[in-house]
């Protein structure tokens, strides 16, 4: 555990050190909330969605594309990129074992997102008016569960990725259809049955709809918290068993 945290911590530091990297992942999704809510017809009831705000329906979309952003392109751009400059290769010769390494970059992973989505929530209540969750607990299980299945698919495509050009690439062929799915273009209640079945099984479309359950004050369905958890478990024991030093 000791060796975890301080790899975790050196790995957080060593981020740090990319701005572009650390703005698309942690600061872009605030930035992109803040634009959503300066548009007056965002914060005015819509009866087409049941008088809900579209600024309110828009908060957990926007907390879920944060953290794809991260998963997707952020870090498997920056794991990529230590196979590629060697670094993975001289680490081979320490100590440190392939799940520690892993688990350091999800750890690091999770708690700037963790940081980055509290800001989102209280950015939008505070700015906007958008009640906080109903159901913390909920809220913050349907957020652990989607972070960690999310970043466990990054860390595959990062150990199956021969270079940083192209696990940015397969980075970005995934994100796309995550994303419609999870509502950002066409929101879940105007999907058909098909589509809308497809995003249940999706971990985006299952942790968007698991952190609006949490938001109105009910748990997770356990259909969208064992979808999360099966793309953890999946992804996550994949990613150990392909991992490369080189």
């Amino acid at each position: 555990m000791s060796a975890l945290l301080r790899l975790s911590a050196t790995e957080t530091r060593l981020f740090f050190r990319e701005p572009v990297v650390v703005f698309f992942a942690v600061a872009f999704s605030p930035a992109l909330l803040v634009v959503l809510g300066l548009v007056p017809a965002l914060r005015e009831p819509d009866p087409a969605v049941g008088g809900a705000r579209m600024i309110t329906l828009y908060l957990p979309i926007v907390v879920a594309m944060g953290i794809a952003l991260f998963a997707l392109s952020g870090l498997t751009q920056l794991f990529s990129s230590y196979r590629e400059k060697g670094v993975l290769r001289r680490m081979r010769l320490t100590p440190v074992r392939p799940r520690v390494l892993l688990g350091a970059q999800l750890l690091m992973a999770l708690v700037l997102s963790a940081g980055s989505t509290l800001a989102m929530v209280l950015l939008g209540r505070f700015a906007f008016g958008i009640a906080l969750p109903r159901q913390a607990f909920g809220y913050l299980l349907a957020f652990v569960l989607l972070a960690s299945a999310l970043f466990a698919i990054g860390l595959l495509i990062a150990a199956l990725a021969p270079s940083a050009k192209s696990a940015s690439a397969a980075g970005s062929l995934v994100f796309f259809p995550l994303m419609f799915f999870a509502g950002l273009w066409l929101p879940r209640a105007a999907m058909n049955s098909v589509l809308r079945t497809i995003s249940d099984l999706t971990p985006l479309g299952a942790g968007v709809q698991a952190l609006q359950d949490a938001t109105s004050g009910h748990w997770p369905q356990l259909l969208h918290v064992g979808v999360m958890l099966g793309w953890l478990l999946g992804a996550g024991g994949l990613a150990a068993r392909y991992f490369r030093w080189e």
